[in-house]
């Protein structure tokens, strides 16, 4: 039986023994009760959420309104987004430097190649009988070198970047979400405004023909100063409030062209009608356990994490010895012709053997830090996963309250409206005066108003629970 060279055994001896310090990342274990899903004891819910394993909508979550108008304004800020296009900068970034570390930990190789005229100084070798000879020179040659990564300080580097980039690519996928949720609340902030102003605007067109009404009735003798005045007064306070609202207005059409990447003075707003809005049926919403591998700020929490933990094996592996393998061959002539010639080659092989000895505590206590930043990143992670839960829980209950407060505001609206029918009826008849009238007419001026007012609230608070349980936000699954 044939026996390798010593080298072959040294080298295979020292292959076999590499290893990789540091601990293994674990994710972190989902929460192990679901039976209670996110609302607490007490909480108002609506009654079109149902809980699942694996909550879908068809398709980007948006869709679920069927505005084309809404559609349309998603689309173009996810195109055009500053924050969009950091976050896609920042996750190429965070891509070509995971190259860069597995770039590194693969074999180097360089070649260099030279021409060069010399002079060779004969006198300095005890040659003083002949003229110094002049030469051309050229050389061409290569290195190779390779570390061992002995204790794996290399590999750890490498799952760190990979890890990094994770956390860019969920970092882009949550500033997707978060633009997508900022452009509907918008939008739905939009519709409502939209929809009181054409409230404020009917009842000024009401509260003007019961004015001309009134006006005639007193200039016939058959009603007092009083109701005119009273009348008019009722007019003014419904003008006066219609600037506040169309202020409003303006605002969250700013906001909107912001989240778009567009100046307000060159793009507008759609003309969202909150009527045309249409809110789904049916609610689907994550399990707790599933939102944990649905949510992008989770998940680029858990990322960091990842990267952390396996910082704490590049800061250990460098306290540890490494060897590093080099060979180069270099081919030298006087003459082209020759310079790939045997007798002009030379080469050298070589290892080389590091390992830290005195360096002042550095090296432990930069592994110390490396596991107190763990330990910081597994906080942020909790700290991440506790709010995303209280964000679901909020939506929640907040749905749940508006739905109660909207149908409420329907009926109170409905009543006024009523009311308000007798009232004429009665003061047509001479059974009720011009003060009633208008009294009645303010309580259905403000009912109207707030209806619109909580029917956009209600959509507002769908469009954050949507956000919030990152459902089906960026691209259809199969």
């Amino acid at each position: 039986m044939a026996r390798l060279p010593p080298p072959i055994i040294l080298l295979a001896f020292i292959m076999g023994a590499c290893t990789t310090v540091g601990p293994d990342f674990k994710s972190p274990s989902a929460p192990a009760d679901e039976a209670s899903g996110y609302a607490a004891p007490g909480d108002p819910t609506p009654a079109n959420v149902r809980l699942e394993a694996q909550a879908r909508v068809a398709g980007p979550w948006w869709l679920a309104f069927q505005s084309p108008e809404l559609n349309e304004v998603i689309s173009l800020a996810l195109a055009t987004s500053p924050t969009v296009a950091e976050a896609t900068a920042t996750l190429e970034r965070a891509q070509a430097e995971l190259n860069m570390a597995r770039g590194e930990q693969r074999a180097q190789a360089d070649l260099t190649a030279s021409a060069r005229r010399t002079r060779i100084n004969s006198r300095l070798f005890g040659f003083s009988n002949f003229t110094p000879p002049t030469i051309n020179l050229y050389s061409i040659g290569s290195s190779v070198s390779y570390d061992l990564d002995l204790f794996g300080g290399g590999r750890r580097a490498t799952e760190r970047a990979a890890a990094m980039a994770e956390v860019a690519r969920q970092e882009a996928d949550a500033a997707y979400l978060t633009l997508s949720g900022n452009v509907a609340r918008q939008a739905m902030m939009i519709a409502a405004l939209q929809a009181e102003i054409a409230a404020i605007e009917a009842v000024i067109a009401d509260d003007r023909r019961i004015f001309e009404m009134v006006k005639r009735a007193y200039a016939e003798g058959g009603a007092p100063l009083s109701d005119a005045a009273a009348a008019y007064k009722l007019m003014t306070d419904s003008e006066a409030s219609l600037p506040r609202v169309q202020r409003d207005l303006a605002t969250a059409r700013h906001q909107l062209a912001l989240l778009v990447g567009r100046a307000p003075g060159t793009w507008s707003a759609p003309d969202f009608d909150l009527q045309k809005i249409s809110a789904p049926s049916e609610i689907p919403v994550a399990l707790p356990s599933v939102l944990l591998r649905q949510r992008p700020d989770i998940l680029a929490a858990e990322a960091e994490l990842h990267a952390a933990t396996a910082a704490i094996g590049v800061a250990e592996a460098s306290r540890y010895p490494d060897i590093q393998l080099t060979a180069t061959l270099t081919q030298t002539a006087t003459t082209p012709e020759s310079l790939f010639g045997y007798s002009g080659s030379g080469w050298n092989l070589f290892s080389g053997l590091t390992a830290p000895i005195l360096n002042g505590g550095v090296l432990k206590a930069r592994q110390r830090a490396a596991e107190a930043e763990a330990r910081v990143a597994l906080a942020r992670y909790q700290h991440a996963v506790l709010r995303a839960f209280v964000q679901v829980s909020d939506g929640l209950s907040d749905l749940g309250a508006d739905s109660q407060t909207h149908a409420a505001d329907l009926r109170s609206l409905a009543a006024s409206e009523a009311t308000l029918r007798t009232a004429h009826a009665a003061y047509a008849q001479g059974g009720a005066n011009m003060r009633q009238v208008i009294e009645v007419q303010q309580e259905v001026s403000r009912a109207r108003q707030v209806a619109a007012r909580s029917r956009g609230q209600q959509l507002v608070d769908l469009v954050a629970l949507y956000a919030a349980t990152a459902t089906d936000w960026a691209t259809p699954k199969p």
